[in-house]
């Protein structure tokens, strides 16, 4: 992961900040020469963008608008060359990217060429990702070593920070992503967040140790009582998934395995967060955090495992007949506005929301559920014995 900040301490030679330094901090995915219309169709966010001002394509004014509509789209830095270095760059477009936030460089027209500072940038990034794959591989020697010696414990424990004789747990963040016309943007734009993930991770007051792995991000860090790690994370998701640049196409949830004080037990903290991937979508989550655990579960998991899971399967399914055959005749979707309705704290304006439906279709079906159970759904036992069946048969079948 490489920053804004990183490129000025390259210090390239006839490359100078001029202005934002408040934004030095943005992520720079790759180097992108501005040229073609729409701008949209030919960049990507993160990209640090180069403008040769030449007075026929652009002039300071048409910057300017550039700059606008470059930063609506994620760019992460803004380079100016002035043709024969005509003239200076004017100080309302200078005290324009302050108020942007946006790190701008002034490039010497003479010696300083855009091809050396692209080829700079991308060597710092592909030296970087080698780094940050070196880490990974720590991490997953540690998770998924045949042999996780004490002198391999104590060697990581040293170059990281992390002190092993307190206890551990493993966080797998799942992405769920959404696919529009151009796969290669879509690829990019999901490179960009893994690569502001992996930023804030850094930043993060217990220092994670963090990889990419397969089409999944694993964290190792300390399980503290406070919860702190734990915090941060659902902090951080859900500031990158409210984010206009992934909130279209990215959403994610990260998964905690349990806390082990020996190493050679955090693989099997990967291996039950991972189990639990399948039913995260089906776990009770009424207020939608980013964060579960496989404590989430409950008593659910403990059904799993036993010799009477035919009897419990059979209950389930004698308790949940009427609705099931309502549904499969009718296309009614009783049984998830049921659990709907519970995982939202009977509010029928939450539910109704949730379910893209007018509340009085809601009522209606509500009533429905009651006529063909013969229950009223103000009996909480009752209630929570139809939703434990419902959650019971889910789990079981992923």
């Amino acid at each position: 992961m490489v920053t804004c900040r990183d490129i000025v301490n390259l210090k390239l030679d006839g490359v100078e900040l001029v202005a934002g330094e408040a934004g030095l901090n943005r992520v720079v995915s790759w180097v992108y020469l501005v040229q073609t219309k729409p701008y949209a169709d030919h960049m990507n966010q993160g990209n640090f963008a180069l403008i040769v001002v030449d007075y026929v394509r652009f002039d300071f004014d048409e910057v300017e608008r550039a700059m606008e509509e470059l930063v609506e789209l994620g760019i992460s830095g803004l380079g100016i060359s002035v043709i024969d270095d005509r003239e200076d760059i004017p100080e309302k477009l200078l005290k324009h990217a302050d108020e942007l936030e946006l790190p701008f460089f002034y490039v010497r027209w003479k010696g300083a060429s855009f091809v050396d500072i692209s080829q700079s940038v991308g060597n710092l990034i592909t030296e970087t990702d080698i780094i940050n794959k070196r880490t990974g591989d720590y991490l997953y020697n540690l998770l998924f070593g045949y042999d996780v010696n004490d002198r391999y414990v104590e060697k990581i424990s040293g170059q990281f920070g992390l002190d092993f004789s307190k206890p551990q747990r493993v966080g797998i963040i799942v992405v769920d992503r959404k696919y529009g016309v151009n796969l290669e943007q879509d690829d990019h734009i999901y490179e960009y967040y893994a690569n502001c993930l992996n930023q804030e991770v850094m930043k993060m007051e217990g220092h994670p140790m963090f990889m990419r792995f397969l089409n999944k991000f694993v964290l190792l860090f300390e399980a503290r009582e406070d919860k702190e790690v734990e915090h941060e994370i659902e902090k951080v998701l859900r500031r990158l998934d409210t984010n206009p640049l992934f909130s279209e196409s990215i959403q994610s949830t990260c998964i905690l395995g349990p806390a082990y004080t020996d190493p050679g037990k955090y693989g099997q903290s990967y291996q039950e967060a991972k189990s639990l991937i399948p039913k995260k979508d089906q776990l009770p989550n009424p207020s939608h955090k980013k964060v579960l655990s496989v404590s989430t579960m409950g008593i659910y998991k403990y059904m799993f495992h036993g010799d009477n899971q035919r009897e419990i399967l059979d209950y389930c399914n004698n308790k949940l007949e009427r609705l099931e055959n309502y549904d499969s005749a009718n296309g009614s979707y009783l049984e998830d506005t049921l659990l709907t309705y519970y995982m939202n704290g009977f509010n029928t304006v939450r539910t109704a929301e949730a379910l893209f439906i007018h509340r009085n279709t809601l009522l209606n079906r509500i009533e429905k559920i009651e006529e063909l159970l013969e229950i009223e759904l103000n009996d909480y036992m009752e209630y929570l014995d139809l939703i434990n069946c419902i959650l019971v048969k889910r789990f079981m079948f992923l």
